[in-house]
């Protein structure tokens, strides 16, 4: 028998946790990387943004784990290649902004800033949670912000950290209010 789209949203928020342990990681990610250009340089800001950002989707998984949930989709879940898709934009952001770190180097986080929030709007037809159009929107604001006002290195970073780790504590808030589970 074939999901519904209702069911394949289900079963993603079931063994994601609604993608709150993920969001959680990647804003961890935001803020080491910020960190890294404040205290460091940019060029090893960008390196650990790069090479941790790779760690997002196994610690979100080990983060799910711990909220007593598998990590683990359905083979059959028809919403899985939309998951896997939404990662080539990523990649594509992620070489559009390393292109112009070569050129504007304060580019690099606004950029990211970009193609990351539009990518949180496909999470609303992955998870079916309209907050993610609200983490998207957000952080396409921020991008847009820290272009316009020309912003130092580090603050689109920070931005980018501070919005995905206040989103997921929402979203995990969200998520345990749907299933009745006491929040401490």
């Amino acid at each position: 028998p074939f999901m519904t789209f209702q069911e394949a949203q289900q079963d993603m928020r079931h063994a994601y946790f609604a993608g709150g342990p993920g969001v959680f990681a990647s804003g961890l990610i935001w803020i080491l990387g910020g960190a890294t250009a404040l205290l460091g340089t940019r060029q090893l800001s960008v390196l650990i943004f790069f090479l941790a950002g790779m760690m997002i989707h196994p610690l979100g998984i080990v983060l799910s784990k711990l909220l007593k949930r598998s990590g683990k989709h359905r083979k059959d879940n028809p919403l899985a290649p939309l998951a896997l898709e939404s990662t080539v934009l990523l990649f594509v952001g992620l070489f559009i902004a390393y292109a112009a770190l070569e050129v504007r180097p304060t580019w690099f986080y606004p950029i990211m800033l970009l193609t990351i929030g539009g990518r949180y709007l496909l999470f609303s037809t992955l998870y079916g949670r309209r907050i993610y159009w609200l983490l998207g929107v957000a952080l396409v604001m921020a991008g847009i912000g820290t272009l316009l006002f020309g912003t130092t290195f580090y603050l689109g970073a920070f931005l980018g950290g501070g919005l995905e780790l206040l989103f997921s504590l929402l979203i995990t808030r969200a998520e345990k209010n749907q299933l009745g589970m006491t929040i401490p």
